[in-house]
């Protein structure tokens, strides 16, 4: 034991020595393996930072009440919720018929002698120094000491008076006002004066002004209300502070008045899966990640880890032979002063000990500084605001013992290959004689055989990808183990090549110890280039094949839907001034009820139109029937194919899909629009001019050639007659209509009327936005300037500027060329600096027989370029692999969903899919010729044209 001691500790003195010696090879190696040691560990340590305590995150929600009470809007029958208090539902199964809806009284539900606090949300567009800004706007009395904990004071005070509020930083920074400065809201004129700047814990993005309970949105809404539009909704909470707090069972108790609550004991002591009511019904439970679930994220994580610490394995290896091979006489005089074999490999082995222990340290060290030091950077980035700085000693250490185990493994071969260097050999720098394995080939070859069959089981027969990347790894491990065989075949193409690159190939070929590990590298890296690469380009082939315009191409649309259409004007002519419009058509829309009700909209005095489907027009599988229920169970799936083939009432697919925000399809505008979509028809505009509406839909006709028009002013009514399968009761107005022949392409739009015609049918109507169709397609300055004019309206626009299929991956097909380029460059380069000490003997004898200097150089570049070549085309071949198999298991779930589809008769398309696989042959390109040509000219530029002339050494 003392003697295995001591001998170790001998051992570590020596390399601790050699690497302090070299400070360029040991800074090359420490940097590959503290890199991912830092990153990870900087990411462990952000991640269980920004991950609250029970007792964190209640603070945040409910601040220091003991509970947080709310409505869940079920009109107060009995609710299950989840402990949280994120998810509810009715206690009773409702089925088919209606749910219970409309508001719960619930200070009914507050204990007697609680301490309560109002918690009111909702939203305005507040006046700001660039124009309006829609903005949550909240009521509650921050300075109260059971509001502790909900928002954080920066800067100024808390609001005394009911016209002074404090607003988040970002609103601040967004709206350009500050502390001092005044605003208001659009449709209210009273102003309010901001006071101070605070943040939101978990929300540091949120725009959010904060006031006495009370002094915004009552006379908001009535200001509102009073300028004829619809008044914005709110929602009020609850902070409810009880003496001894609330139960699990209590919680129940109160779910039974239908009332949500969010309790601190609850959250801080959650109860038992089983104990939860909520979790009990069909359809709900713990949605927490299962068993299987974990254990194949496990599996996942353990393939990207084992396959990094090989690549860095793979890396680092050669550099540690370079320093065995430059400190052979040193271990030549261990072993000519009694040292046995195992001495020798201690001290390489020691090499990788220290390398790896320095790693882990500083790459911990600097992980923790880091991660203090970006704190703040981190958390704006995230956009919350971590607990405690959370370190986790145990999993920092697990972390940083990855680091030593790489660095050991790293040295491993190089360590078992100087130890069988004679002792003559390692005194007097004979290279001798090096034989490659004859098994480890075969092992790389069944590993090969194996893994492809894995991946090939996973692509055509199971389902699960994780089957497919698991023997794709395994299939690529193989290689990497084949690669000092696969090196030797390179070496029969060099009787082809002139001197230079041939006396490279013959020098990568018969030193194939530190040939093979560097290719290896390359390989892999590359391989994972190619298969991401095939796989997002496959991906994006299929998006554009399935992509369906919204628009004809280069056309826009612009919708405003609230406060009746009110700043539709000003989006209309900033279309106009900022896009090169050819030909813009101003449409509107059916409006019923007032005119500030915004569409679908079910407050007071709102309603609804629909266009009305004459009964014999309906297709059979949707018709509504008495009592409710489902009418296409009668059918067989056979007869629901054949009825979605081939009866003209069920197809939808006519006209195809587009930009539309309108019940029914039906826009209220002229002729212009027509031209816009590139509908050519002299008789839809001779019908628009002579007040019919024209309609591409057939099944909104009637027999006497008519649409109509139900306006619904009851909604309640209404929805009851859904539910009982009967006509909605309303107002029908019938308009001749125009039926286009043939099936143009409408990109949504059904039907078209003029304001006339609605007028004329007693139909009310109120401005929408425009399309417009364009000379060219506007540039993005023209675009960044209508995005501002928008902002500064404040009113939600929804535009679509139709670009055809835009391939949003090209950035990170780039990105993965770059990072293999530079693997590729960097695995080279170790390479060449091994060959360069392996052949400095040569290299010698080359000048002393008068070869030019530049011989030299050129050789070292061509060592560095056949070491790239080599793993970039062994790696852009094992990449493909993957790729393959991950496509062909897409394909195969799709094909599984079209044969369900089509047995239960709900697809008319019996061709079965086919998802394409594309070769990136632009990528492949730059990996193949651009890669293996820099590193040659990287390496040939950072080599010296002579070197030393001296007595060549004796072999």
């Amino acid at each position: 034991m003392k003697t295995w001691f001591h001998s170790w500790r001998a051992a570590i003195r020596i390399a601790r020595r050699d690497a302090w010696r070299s400070k360029g090879r040991s800074a090359l190696v420490l940097a590959m393996i503290v890199l991912p040691i830092l990153g990870v560990s900087a990411l462990d340590l952000t991640l269980r930072s920004s991950e609250l305590s029970p007792a964190e995150r209640a603070d945040r929600m409910i601040g220091a009440a003991d509970a947080r009470f709310s409505d869940p809007s079920y009109a107060g029958v009995p609710i299950f919720q989840d402990p949280v208090g994120e998810m509810n539902t009715p206690a009773k199964d409702y089925g088919d018929t209606a749910w219970p809806s409309g508001p719960t009284d619930v200070s009914k539900a507050v204990p007697a002698g609680a301490t309560v606090l109002t918690d009111t949300s909702g939203s305005a567009k507040l006046t700001t120094a660039h124009g309006l800004l829609s903005t949550d706007v909240r009521e509650l009395k921050a300075a109260d000491p059971v509001a502790r904990g909900i928002m954080t004071l920066l800067e100024g005070r808390y609001p005394e008076k009911n016209d002074e509020v404090i607003a988040t930083s970002h609103f601040l920074e967004t709206s350009g006002l500050a502390i001092g400065s005044t605003l208001s809201a659009r449709n209210f004129d009273r102003p309010y004066r901001i006071v101070g700047a605070y943040e939101i814990p978990d929300a540091l993005n949120a725009d959010q002004v904060n006031a006495l309970p009370g002094a915004f949105h009552a006379p908001y809404a009535k200001a509102v209300a009073k300028a004829g539009l619809q008044p914005p909704g709110s929602t009020t909470t609850y902070l409810v502070r009880a003496s001894g707090g609330f139960t699990w069972n209590m919680v129940k108790e109160i779910n039974t008045k239908g009332v949500v609550v969010t309790s601190r004991a609850v959250l801080l002591d959650p109860p038992a899966d089983s104990e939860v009511p909520l979790y009990q019904k069909d359809g709900w439970g713990n949605f927490e990640s299962s068993a299987a679930g974990n254990a194949a994220e496990l599996a996942a994580l353990g393939t990207v880890v084992g396959l990094a610490m090989l690549e860095i394995c793979l890396l680092a290896g050669p550099a540690f032979a370079v320093g065995a091979r430059r400190s052979r006489r040193q271990l030549g005089l261990v072993g000519a002063n009694g040292g046995a074999r195992s001495h020798i490999r201690a001290i390489v082995l020691s090499g990788g000990l220290v390398i790896g222990v320095a790693a882990a340290v500083t790459g911990t060290v600097l992980a923790l500084i880091l991660t203090l030091a970006l704190q703040p950077v981190l958390e704006e980035t995230m956009g919350q605001r971590f607990g405690a700085f959370d370190v986790r000693p145990l999993e920092l250490l697990g972390i940083a013992l990855l680091a030593v185990l790489t660095g050991l493994l790293a040295a491993i071969v190089p360590a078992v290959t100087a130890s069988r260097q004679t002792v003559l050999a390692s005194l007097t720098g004979r290279r001798g004689i090096r034989r490659s394995s004859r098994v480890l080939p075969l092992i790389g070859l069944a590993a090969l055989l194996i893994g492809g069959a894995i991946a090939l089981f996973g692509s055509m027969v199971s389902e699960q990808f994780i089957v497919v990347a698991g023997g794709s790894a395994i299939a690529e491990l193989g290689v990497v183990a084949m690669t000092p065989a696969l090196v030797g075949l390179f070496g029969r193409t060099g009787r082809w090549l002139p001197l230079s690159p041939r006396l490279a190939l013959r020098d990568a070929v018969r030193n194939r110890g530190r040939t093979a590990p560097a290719v290896a590298a390359v390989l892999a890296a590359v391989a994972g280039t190619v298969a991401v690469s095939t796989y997002m380009a496959s991906t994006e082939a299929q998006y554009e094949a399935e992509y369906e315009a919204q628009l004809p191409y280069g056309a826009v649309s612009a919708f405003v839907m609230e406060e009746g259409g009110r700043d539709v004007p000003a989006v209309r002519e900033a279309l106009q001034r900022h896009f090169p419009v050819d030909v813009r058509a101003d449409v509107e829309r059916v409006s019923v009820g007032k005119p500030g009700c915004e569409p679908w909209s079910s407050e007071a005095g709102c309603g609804r139109y629909e266009v009305v489907i004459p009964p014999g027009n309906e297709c059979p599988l949707y018709v509504s029937l008495p009592g409710g229920g489902d009418p296409s169970e009668k059918f067989t799936p056979e007869q629901r194919r054949k009825l979605l083939t081939d009866d003209w009432r069920c197809d939808e697919s006519s006209g195809g899909r587009g930009v539309m925000y309108v019940d029914g399809g039906l826009m209220v505008g002229d002729a212009k629009l027509l031209k816009v979509l590139g509908i050519k028809d002299a008789g839809a505009e001779k019908a628009l001019a002579e007040g019919r509406i024209v309609s591409f839909n057939p099944t909104q006709v009637d027999k006497n050639g008519a649409i109509g028009i139900r306006q619904i002013t009851d909604i309640a009514a209404a929805d009851k007659a859904s539910e009982e399968g009967r006509p909605a009761p309303g107002k029908v107005s019938s308009i001749p209509a125009y039926r286009v022949p043939g099936d143009p392409k409408t990109y949504g739009l059904q039907a078209l009327m003029t304001p006339a015609t609605a007028k004329a049918a007693g139909l009310s109507t109120l401005p929408l936005g425009a399309y417009a169709s364009t000379d060219r397609m506007p540039e993005s300055e023209a675009r960044q300037k209508l995005d501002g004019e928008f902002n500064k309206l404040g009113s939600n626009v929804e535009f679509h500027l139709e670009e055809g299929f835009v391939n949003e991956n090209s950035i990170i097909l780039l990105a993965l060329a770059i990072f293999a380029g530079l693997v590729t460059i960097g695995a080279a380069g170790i390479a060449t600096g091994l060959a360069q000490a392996d052949a400095e003997a040569d290299l010698k004898t080359l000048a002393a027989v008068g070869a030019p200097p530049r011989v030299r150089r050129t050789l070292s570049g061509f060592q560095c370029g056949v070491v790239a070549a080599m793993g970039v085309v062994l790696g852009s071949a094992a990449g493909l692999l993957p790729a393959m198999g991950l496509r062909l298991t897409d394909e195969r779930e799709r094909i599984r969903y079209h044969e369900q589809s089509v047995a239960e008769g709900w697809s008319t398309d019996l061709t079965p899919p086919d998802l394409p696989i594309v070769i990136p042959w632009e990528t492949l390109a730059g990996l193949l010729v651009a890669v293996p040509l820099g590193a040659a000219l990287l390496a040939a530029l950072v080599t010296r044209s002579r070197g030393a002339l001296a007595r060549r050494e004796a072999t």
